[in-house]
């Protein structure tokens, strides 16, 4: 299990983390979202030590992190532009990572070779972005480690790679029961391989937990009156969005649905539909919430 603890960050004079903490599960995948210029890479950094915390600690499993040569062979973390040495081919970068990663599959690593329809022998340089990222995801399938790290994972991936990397991920999570932290703006992508998700905003998390709990506490509501409308006749309840179109009035709400469709009752709709919410949903309303402006 991972434990991120009250951990702070400065880069320069800017506050990048402050009093940030997260817990995440052996066999889970978490979902870490937020704006441009949240902290979700430097976040990353800290938990593998690319960056030493200002305060706070980070725990792998009851161990320390920081320093621990051991441990660390453990985890990967792949940037959105991960390194590759001048004129390297996929299988120099493979030598390279299994000097520092002794559990290196090979099995799995020309298994995922030809999944991807990579040739190992060609010089990354002159690879596409997705082409590259495909190689790198290679890398990480093969290593295996008790924590993966993934900063913007999907980017430049087409749909079909997308798919096969998540069918990979859920297959490494059953076997090797690693834990992910996933970083990207693509929410949608996200919801479909992530049970837990962290809200990453103004240096703070916001907002944490599992997806489907979260759900199961959120709804949108659509309703519509006889008479005039407006948000005040709702403030009994925990208003995360408000939106009115005509008599039409979309409502999304915190809480008991039972309790809530009660209340609303009381007001004599002419009609009530609950609609799903999905995580980016989640995510928007969150940030509107607490005055952002979302511009993902």
């Amino acid at each position: 299990m991972l434990k991120v603890e009250a951990v702070s960050k400065k880069l320069g004079n800017k506050t990048v983390l402050e009093n940030c903490s997260l817990t995440v599960q052996n066999g889970s995948v978490l979902g870490l979202i937020g704006p441009n210029g949240a902290g979700k890479s430097t976040l990353l950094r800290c938990i593998c030590d690319v960056y030493q915390c200002d305060e706070g600690s980070i725990t792998l499993d009851g161990e320390t992190i920081h320093e621990n040569e051991y441990l660390k062979q453990n985890i990967l973390y792949l940037s959105d532009d991960p390194y590759y040495m001048y004129n390297a081919t996929i299988k120099d970068m493979k030598e390279f990572y299994q000097i520092f990663y002794p559990q290196f599959d090979e099995q799995l690593y020309q298994k995922y070779l030809k999944i991807f329809k990579l040739d190992e022998n060609k010089v990354m340089n002159n690879f596409s972005k997705g082409m590259k990222r495909q190689a790198f995801i290679l890398m990480a399938l093969a290593i295996s480690p008790k924590l993966l790290l993934l900063d913007e994972s999907f980017d430049g991936l087409d749909p079909m790679m997308r798919l096969l990397f998540k069918r990979a991920i859920s297959e490494c999570i059953e076997k090797k029961d690693i834990s992910i932290i996933i970083s990207s703006h693509n929410l949608r992508e996200l919801e479909d391989i992530c049970d837990a998700f962290a809200i990453l905003e103004d240096a703070h998390i916001e907002t944490s937990g599992m997806i489907d709990d979260t759900k199961e506490a959120i709804h949108k509501i659509q309703i519509a009156f006889r008479e005039d409308k407006n948000r005040e006749d709702f403030e009994s309840l925990d208003i995360m969005h408000y939106a009115k179109t005509g008599r039409i009035i979309t409502l999304v709400v915190k809480g008991n649905l039972e309790e809530i469709k009660h209340q609303i009752q009381s007001l004599d709709p002419l009609m009530m539909d609950i609609l799903p919410v999905n995580l980016e949903e989640i995510f928007i309303y969150e940030m509107e919430r607490k005055g952002v402006f979302v511009n993902e």
